[in-house]
């Protein structure tokens, strides 16, 4: 077999099990703070979850498949090793790069959720505005 057809098995074996991996773990983890930020809503805390997760698989399974190709044809051991050793660091940086993006989404969520519930409620109205003409402050009118 040729060794280009074999590092492009080896590519793709890593490549998807990396993903799947990394998916897994941002599922697993992603969760807590997705039920967070939902103030405890489970459900929907499963299904955004879920979403993110299609959309990691897609993006990543879809840069390796681009990725793919090899310009040159790998004829010997060390080729081949070069090869998938580019390859492959390319794959885990861009896994990496998407791992560390969904972190801080959901903590930028997660800090904006957590800032909502600790605001105190708005004063109430000090003065209002009165009919054109009278000035932009006038009391209110009291019915007696």
């Amino acid at each position: 077999m040729d060794l280009t057809v074999i590092a492009y098995v080896v590519y793709l074996l890593i490549s998807v099990a990396l993903t799947i991996w990394v998916a897994r773990t941002l599922s697993r983890n992603g969760r807590i703070f997705l039920a967070d930020v939902l103030h405890g809503n489970e459900q929907l805390a499963g299904a955004v979850n879920h979403l993110l997760v299609v959309g990691f698989y897609l993006v990543n399974f879809g840069f390796v498949a681009l990725y793919l190709s090899q310009d040159d044809a790998v004829i010997n051991a060390r080729q081949l090793f070069e090869a998938l050793s580019v390859k492959l660091g390319v794959v885990l940086l861009v896994l990496g790069v998407m791992h560390l993006g969904n972190v801080y989404v959901l903590n930028k969520i997660r800090r904006r959720g957590a800032l909502e519930r600790e605001q105190t409620p708005p004063v109430p109205p000090q003065g209002w505005t009165g009919p054109a003409g009278k000035g932009p402050w006038a009391t209110p009118a009291t019915g007696a």
